[in-house]
């Protein structure tokens, strides 16, 4: 059975594998500090509908509390372990909606429902939710197992073992820019996400976290940075990894892979 993938922007989308719905770092806003929504309409509330929500690491545009507080209650929503004594809003925002949290650290493993579950895995970022202070829970990636394995990388750079633990996959969701004019360590641009993608070698993939929000009053400085890393992740695609399938959806598509 094929997986389907929503990309909603940023890196916000909807797997859904089995008629479950994974939905993947929420972020529903118009704008976030200095960051406006400069490409796609903010999703609509269905994008909000989920049986589980992954949430990579902590920084503001992954762990976003007002987008998490549209979530139903019941709504299971997995986070790096340590998450909620690094910010105690998160579990009163839990408990105020009636989500059911779950920790994980990479190797860890939670049932969805229908036989979908979710594994936890490494990822080279630096996921503090400020740039200063103690490391209280891991960046993760998650791979969705269901039907097809669906690896989303959340935020990370290229690493020696990210192939070995994340182990083989059908559909790879992968980070390929950001939210300003310069990439710093801890991130894929497109060349590296084409490494990555020659490494993890799976059936498909889709390009994530790129052309959605800006910092307002930078439009001109260095707009490919903002408006190519898709296609320029598909251009690299071919060459390093020809047999893959590689899509490349526009803001609220919905494509189904492999």
């Amino acid at each position: 059975m094929p997986v389907e993938i929503t990309w909603w922007g940023h890196a916000t989308c909807t797997v859904e594998d089995s008629g479950v719905r994974v939905l993947t770092d929420p972020l529903f806003a118009r704008r976030l500090a200095h960051l406006r929504r400069r490409r796609g309409a903010v999703p609509p509330p269905e994008a909000a509908v989920a049986d589980a929500v992954l949430v990579s690491h902590l920084h503001a545009d992954h762990l976003h509390l007002p987008s998490l507080a549209r979530l139903a209650p019941g709504t299971r929503l997995i986070v790096p372990r340590g998450a909620r004594r690094a910010m105690p809003a998160l579990a009163r925002v839990a408990a105020v909606r009636g989500l059911t949290v779950t920790e994980l650290s990479p190797g860890d493993e939670a049932a969805v429902r229908d036989g979908v579950r979710v594994r936890a895995v490494s990822a080279r970022h630096d996921g503090r939710r400020l740039p200063f202070g103690p490391h209280l829970a891991p960046a993760l990636g998650y791979v969705v197992e269901g039907a097809a394995r669906t690896y989303f990388a959340g935020d990370t750079g290229l690493f020696d073992a990210m192939a070995e633990e994340v182990g083989p996959v059908d559909v790879a969701l992968l980070p390929v820019g950001g939210w300003g004019p310069y990439l710093g360590p801890g991130h894929l641009d497109p060349s590296r996400a084409a490494e990555a993608l020659a490494e993890l070698a799976p059936a498909a993939a889709v390009p994530v976290h790129y052309g959605t929000y800006w910092p307002i009053g930078l439009d001109a400085v260095r707009p490919h940075e903002f408006h190519a890393p898709g296609e320029e992740f598909a251009r690299r695609a071919r060459r390093l990894a020809p047999k893959v399938t590689v899509r490349v959806p526009g803001h609220g598509e919905r494509v189904r892979l492999p």
